[in-house]
């Protein structure tokens, strides 16, 4: 089961808002020569990416520390994500699969046939928690379970099918 979730266009304006601040105090810290590993520990970024940053601080001046981080558009952004996740709300079968599950390899399926786009299992799974995916394991019981049928079942019939030890005149243990 998934939930079907989205990154409202909001929360993407508030997050890029939080990675600018953190760029810029990481610069602040950077220009009173603070080490660049106190500067990632305190940031909370790895230290190459404090190096990146530094790097474009040098070079650019105080500019360069606002400059956005560099990298592919992310699929979040991507105008067939809002498809995707209705693509996903429609089912599985739907979409050709033989059951209801959504499983990743499926999802990438979906994806390739769909978008044009072929992705690893990792990255189907990064793509879908950026949409605001969740996924669980299915639950073991149906849903059409009937216990009084099963308790019926475990008072009739089980004992009938339950294996008993049985005593033999030669048996060494009951001599």
């Amino acid at each position: 089961m998934c939930s079907l979730g989205e990154a409202s266009d909001e929360q993407d304006g508030t997050r890029g808002k939080l990675l600018q601040r953190r760029r810029l105090r990481a610069g602040r810290l950077l220009l009173k020569s603070v080490a660049q590993a106190e500067v990632a520990r305190r940031v909370g970024v790895m230290r190459t990416t404090v190096s990146e940053w530094n790097e474009k601080l040098e070079d650019g001046g105080a500019r360069g520390a606002e400059a956005p981080a560099t990298g592919s558009t992310g699929w979040a952004r991507f105008h067939a994500g809002r498809e995707l996740i209705q693509q996903l709300r429609q089912g599985a079968l739907a979409a050709g699969f033989g059951t209801e599950l959504w499983t990743l390899p499926r999802v990438g399926q979906l994806i390739e046939q769909r978008f044009a786009r072929r992705y690893s299992e990792s990255q189907v799974w990064r793509i879908l928690m950026s949409l605001g995916v969740s996924c669980q394991r299915p639950s073991g019981r149906a849903l059409e379970r009937d216990e009084s049928a099963i308790q019926r079942w475990k008072q009739e019939r089980w004992p009938a099918l339950k294996k008993r030890f049985e005593t033999r005149p030669n048996d060494r243990l009951h001599g």
